[in-house]
């Protein structure tokens, strides 16, 4: 922990890009309660449960192809305050969804607010291999996914009292409101790194980084293994989970709150224990831990009380997983293509999520059991494991130190 701390004492601009996260990650998942609380209470099926899930994915997915090009080519501040701007509004007019015959615009918003919150993560991650290198851009990965972990916790937990005792408009304007901070002091912060703007314009910039990973493989698997936590994709599940064996012993909002809060803390500690021991060697050992820490789950899901505690186990491993394959990435590619690479690595990482998200309410309405859908995606880190072991003995891929 004093390794994070001592960073962001010497690294102004990445002390005040994770205030920032902080803010916004917060309020975020104020709605994200919300929204399937609001789900639950309308009785809607498995599929549009799923499918809202899917949304939260997709967005993200449909822009990549242009975003990193759009990150090449222009200012990261002036970029992330528009795509602020959008979540703001986006957040604010969810506020109008009343009923089942208003889907169809909390899928729009939905929609919008999560390719702007995609597309301004990957404009940042993009940012981050400009500031900083080697050890200190993995620690600052890991810190990024602390504070979204400790936002998750915070968020969820206190999003499901505040929707219990308040409701889920106020649940959504407060989400707005955080946005609102998040903009401001990023207004505020002078962002200074070399920005050369291409020549190319959008479509060759596309082509030339399809060009870059023919010629340099190496990249495209390791985007294909950083997709392999987007199998993580739980939050289908988990109201899946609440509605069907915890709603008759614990309010809705409660229940989503506490399982998400739960694996959450998982999150959060996770980097702090597994920081200094992962290696690449040892990256196939976290892909297994993931898969047994699922299949946990999958034994204890029936028990409220022990699928808490199990969902702690669960966000122990996601976290490194997520920072250190993100950071293999950024340390294994060229600077030029940075926005590029890392928006079609968003775009891979976000289509399992979402592929996940589908599968999970597909299965579901098919008739497959909880648990069942639960063990498959467990084994899915089982072939994570094994692919990231044929990486290492085929292609030249750099340490992280």
């Amino acid at each position: 922990m004093n390794e994070y701390i001592k960073l962001l004492k010497s690294e102004d601009v990445l002390r005040r890009l994770s205030i920032i996260q902080l803010i916004a990650y917060f309020g975020a998942w104020f709605s994200n309660v919300a929204i399937y609380t609001l789900l639950l209470d309308m009785n809607v099926s498995a599929e549009v449960i799923a499918f809202v899930a899917m949304l939260h994915f997709l967005s993200g997915v449909v822009q990549a192809p242009l975003s990193g090009s759009i990150i090449d080519s222009m200012k990261p501040k002036k970029l992330m305050l528009i795509l602020i701007t959008f979540e703001i509004f986006a957040t604010l007019f969810l506020v109008l969804i009343n009923e089942v015959s208003d889907l169809w615009l909390l899928y729009i918003l939905i929609f919008i607010k999560m390719a702007a919150a995609s597309f301004y993560f990957t404009t940042e991650m993009s940012l981050l291999p400009k500031l900083l290198d080697g050890h200190k851009l993995q620690k600052a990965n890991e810190i990024h996914s602390i504070i979204w972990s400790f936002s998750y916790t915070l968020g969820m937990a206190l999003g499901g009292f505040v929707v219990y005792w308040l409701g889920v408009k106020v649940a959504f304007v407060l989400d707005a409101f955080m946005f609102v901070i998040g903009f401001v002091l990023l207004y505020n912060l002078d962002v200074k790194v070399e920005f050369i703007k291409s020549s190319e314009n959008l479509l060759e910039m596309m082509r030339d980084t399809f060009r870059y990973l023919k010629r340099f493989p190496h990249a495209f698997h390791l985007m294909l293994i950083h997709a392999f936590v987007g199998l993580t994709a739980f939050d289908a599940l988990v109201a899946l989970m609440v509605d069907k064996y915890y709603a008759s012993i614990i309010a809705t909002s409660l229940a989503l709150g506490l399982l998400h809060a739960s694996r959450a803390l998982g999150l959060v500690f996770g980097p702090i224990i597994l920081s200094k021991w992962i290696n690449n060697k040892r990256l196939t050992y976290l892909f297994v831990f993931q898969a047994l820490a699922i299949w946990l789950w999958a034994v204890l899901m029936k028990d409220f009380y022990m699928s808490i505690a199990a969902s702690v186990v669960v966000g122990l491993f996601t976290t490194t997983l997520w920072s250190y394959t993100y950071t293999l990435l950024q340390k294994n590619i060229e600077q030029k293509y940075y926005g590029r690479i890392v928006a079609y690595n968003d775009m891979l990482f976000l289509s399992s999520a979402a592929f996940t998200s589908f599968m999970i309410g597909f299965l579901a309405g098919d008739g497959f059991s909880l648990e069942f859908i639960t063990f498959l995606i467990g084994l899915g880190f089982i072939i994570g494991g094994v692919y990231f072991a044929w990486i290492l003995k085929s292609q030249n891929i750099k340490d992280v130190q």
